[in-house]
């Protein structure tokens, strides 16, 4: 095709150079696709008004209301004036505030009565929703004759704004865009869906989907819009996926099947334990796909503390049975000292091949991190080229170019969502043909978004937890509202200590005077809005509790700028029981397992995502005494992170947690967007509710890709996959 494809082409040149620069800046808005596939959040009706109480705290948000007063208010030392608006739904009610020399032309527009479309940040002011400064366009007599046409005759979108462009001016822009495509007669728009599942899902073509979206008339033209939109998420997306999983079975692999009466046996001959039913099945499952000639590719996800470590162990004692060699990635140095320690641990004379002591059936275990010693690192280097060692436990430092395995069977991925595809495809490259490989993470997946995430890979679910385990209690410790909380919370901690047992205090932020405001008025302003200071930090919170409520306890700290022999120390203290409180950053997330540890104060708990949450209070109630975490947090009650905090308080299960994550944040955010700063492709798509979609479209896109791998047939779908797979997104397909 010569032209430029409609959706490609540029705003600046539909818009022009300012508008263009803002949406650009501010909405991440660059193409006329972009702008297409920016949908409106909600529909306001003709007559109908927002639910003015049940609009969330510091987040931008336009509404529809009525205004119910306006008055000019003086200030109390009798120095300026400001201007009270009250709006109204009928139920609730939402209070604007003007200042300034413009208060008297704000005044005359806004007249009690009239209606009109509000935008801007909702504060909370003595116990009142507030928008300060919004932007505002009335709607009716005397306003914009289009604003009044817009009224008067249909549904009014309301889409995601900023304080730099509100939602009345994006649907001007929109109404230029589909004007300019109306014009051409949408003739360069390439529609991802092939013809016949269009017609055979009864689903409206791409241009009349964009005109419903944007401009409806009923709402059975949104419901129509929606389900074509939908599609062309979860379809395209599936066909990445499937073609992805279609490649994978076309790569030749070693079957690893274990020799009967070696090392697995032994192992398991010596397990103080009966494995739970959950660990048996999803071991079968995984000694089965390690049987064949194409490369297993499982994702074993699993509660906290369910077991995974054991299960991938084992997975990896068969393979070097059968004569290959295994490697687990984990993301720190922290929690690879940990596996390495732990899985020594659990081997005993069976991670001692060829040592003296060592058992017969024996293999060497080593660690590779990238700071070790140059002595100890070219020995493990030597172990891996030769064979000698089985099992190799590392972080990034596997993935180098000097590290050459004799012959590596299977990689062991722990937590996938701390590594993007290249680090994991670089690694499986070392093998003589593509290993086996098993993803291991413990943030529980809602099915659906497992299809979307991780739709390369087949999946195992651990969802009981081993005997033994002991109940965790939640409680959310308001520090601000009530500080002899917080006090209480110490005492709990030095109680828990008497008792024998050791805690755990997580902060954001190692310290070191990173990112502290400068000069004594931002010190302050920081003091009086939490939001405004920069979160809580180890050193600082370290040295506050030393010297006052914990004071005579055996307090060490743990981040990610200590040497690696330091923090190998401190954990290995703490493991002996010789630290008492260890001050840490979420560098214990994941892995770390003190049996002994009882509580946690997690301090800025509303910096933290409900799924980090849940992972850090995993590292508690690991023994027989029960566990205690307590999320400590400064915000205001009403705010959607005291909301976040309260559901983390109300259960345990993981799974659950995970769907409110999901529900609560932006789905860009959940699917690993958030780390690589790339907008979501899923914009309309919400992979909690349309589990149906995605199930079809996931049948839809096999059927597809098994007829045509290279899309040949299908040069419109292969154009959205390529926009979908651009070097950006390419990370999209495999995080989580």
């Amino acid at each position: 095709m010569d032209s430029v494809p409609a959706l490609d082409e540029p705003l600046k040149k539909t818009l022009g150079g300012t508008t263009a620069k803002v949406m650009a800046e501010h909405l991440d808005l660059h193409t006329v696709g972009d702008l297409l596939h920016h949908y409106p959040r909600r529909y306001a009706e003709r007559g109908e008004l927002t639910q003015l109480a049940d609009l969330p705290l510091d987040e931008h948000a336009t509404v529809v209301a009525q205004v119910a007063d306006a008055r000019v208010l003086r200030f109390a030392n009798g120095k300026g004036q400001r201007l009270e608006v009250t709006l109204t739904d009928g139920s609730g009610r939402l209070q604007l505030v003007f200042f300034g020399k413009s208060i008297y032309h704000h005044q005359k527009e806004l007249l009690p009565g009239r209606r009109g479309m509000f935008s801007g940040k909702v504060g909370m002011f003595r116990n009142i929703r507030q928008l300060s400064h919004p932007a505002y366009e009335m709607l009716g007599k005397d306003s914009d004759a289009d604003a009044v046409e817009a009224w008067a005759n249909q549904l009014i979108p309301l889409y995601p704004a900023c304080a730099q462009m509100e939602s009345w001016k994006i649907a001007k822009t929109v109404d230029v865009v589909l004007a300019s495509m109306e014009a051409t007669g949408w003739q360069e728009i390439a529609d991802p869906l092939p013809p016949a599942l269009r017609e055979g899902r009864g689903l409206t073509d791409l241009p009349d989907a964009f005109r419903k979206v944007h401009r409806p008339r009923t709402k059975a033209d949104i419901a129509e819009a929606r389900d074509r939109l939908k599609w062309d998420e979860a379809f395209v997306l599936q066909v990445a996926l499937a073609r992805r999983r279609f490649a994978d079975t076309q790569l030749p692999a070693v079957a690893r099947r274990p020799a009967p009466g070696g090392l697995l046996d032994a192992f398991d001959a010596k397990l103080p334990f009966t494995l739970t039913d959950g660990q048996q099945k999803v071991s079968k499952e995984i000694f089965d796909d390690l049987a064949t000639e194409h490369p297993m590719h499982r994702l074993l996800q699993g509660e906290v503390g369910s077991g995974k470590t054991m299960v991938a162990l084992r997975a990896m004692l068969a393979v070097v049975d059968a004569g290959g060699q295994a490697a687990m990635l984990a993301p720190t140095e922290v929690l690879a000292q940990q596996h390495h320690r732990s899985i020594t641990e659990m081997m005993g004379e069976l991670a001692e091949g060829g040592m003296l002591g060592g058992a017969e059936q024996g293999t060497k275990v080593v660690l590779l991190t990238g700071s070790m010693g140059m002595p100890v690192r070219r020995r493990a280097l030597l172990d891996l080229a030769t064979g000698e060692a089985g099992i190799v436990i590392g972080t990034h430092a596997l993935i180098e170019d000097k590290v050459q395995f004799h012959d590596l069977g299977l990689v062991v991925v722990d937590e996938q969502h701390r590594f993007g595809v290249e680090q994991r495809d670089a690694l499986r490259s070392k093998g003589k043909q593509p290993p086996h490989l098993l993803v291991m993470t413990a943030t529980p997946i809602p099915r659906t978004v497992a299809m979307t995430v991780f739709g390369d890979l087949e999946t195992s679910v651990l969802d009981q937890l081993p005997a033994g385990r002991s109940p965790i209690a939640t409680h959310v410790v308001p520090a601000k509202d009530k500080p002899h909380f917080l006090a209480r919370a110490w005492e709990r901690v030095r109680e828990e200590v008497e008792n024998g047992h050791q805690a755990y205090v997580v902060c954001p932020r190692i310290g070191d005077d990173e990112d502290n405001p400068k000069g004594g008025a931002k010190k302050k302003q920081a003091e009086e809005d939490p939001e405004k200071r920069p979160p809580l930090a180890v050193l600082e919170i370290a040295e506050q509790i030393s010297a006052g409520p914990l004071k005579g306890l055996r307090v060490e700290v743990l981040h990610g700028r200590m040497q690696p022999d330091d923090k190998d120390d401190v954990m290995r203290c703490f493991s002996a029981g010789e630290v008492d409180v260890l001050v840490a950053t979420t560098v214990i997330e994941v892995g770390v397992n003190v049996p002994n540890a009882t509580a946690m104060v997690i301090m800025d708990a509303d910096r933290f995502g409900v799924s980090q949450l849940h992972q850090l209070r995993g590292r508690v109630g690991r023994g027989s005494a029960p566990g205690l975490c307590l999320l400590v947090s400064e915000m205001h009650e009403a705010s959607p992170a005291r909301a976040r905090l309260a559901a983390v308080a109300a259960t345990l299960d993981g799974f659950e947690l995970s769907r409110i994550d999901l529900e609560q944040r932006r789905e860009g955010d959940v699917l690993g967007q958030a780390q690589s700063g790339v907008r979501s492709s899923l914009r309309m798509l919400a992979v909690i509710d349309d589990e149906e979609v995605i199930v079809a479209a996931r049948e839809e896109a096999v059927a597809v890709v098994t007829a045509d791998p290279e899309l040949e047939r299908l040069p419109e779908l292969r154009t959205a996959l390529d926009a979908l797979l651009d070097k950006e997104r390419e990370q999209y397909l495999d995080k989580g």
